[in-house]
């Protein structure tokens, strides 16, 4: 199975608070199959509930907190998007949300280049 976007960042931000699955599970209440299920893709959309339980013990800043609630609702959103704006911190939310859900027709552009035409499109 593909890799989700939200599964993306949700690990990014688990293994950077040093949480393994169970320790993540039982600091949120909540199913630690669960928590894998939603970082390898197999489910997509958490409740509101869960994704609240998660950001209250992830402990993310705000960009990250906005990304997590776009991704519950974005399922068809980019991963390697995904991936790259959390690797490079410069990327706003506003940007990082509309190149994650841009489709193309040929070939689609790496992260860097599709966030920095969109931050050209947004910005000029």
């Amino acid at each position: 199975m593909p890799r989700s976007a939200l599964g993306v960042l949700l690990r990014y931000l688990r293994e950077e608070r040093r949480f393994s699955l169970r320790e993540l599970a039982l600091l949120a209440d909540i199913d630690h199959s669960y928590i894998y299920k939603l970082e390898s893709g197999d489910k997509e959309s958490p409740s509101d509930d869960v994704l609240a339980r998660l950001i209250k013990h992830l402990k993310p800043g705000a960009r990250e907190v906005k990304m997590l609630r776009f991704l519950a609702r974005h399922s068809e959103a980019d991963a390697e998007v995904t991936e790259y704006s959390m690797k490079e911190p410069s990327v706003k939310f506003e940007h990082f949300a509309s190149a994650a859900v841009m489709r193309f027709r040929g070939a689609r552009p790496d992260p860097k280049t599709l966030i920095e035409r969109v931050r050209d499109i947004i910005e000029n």
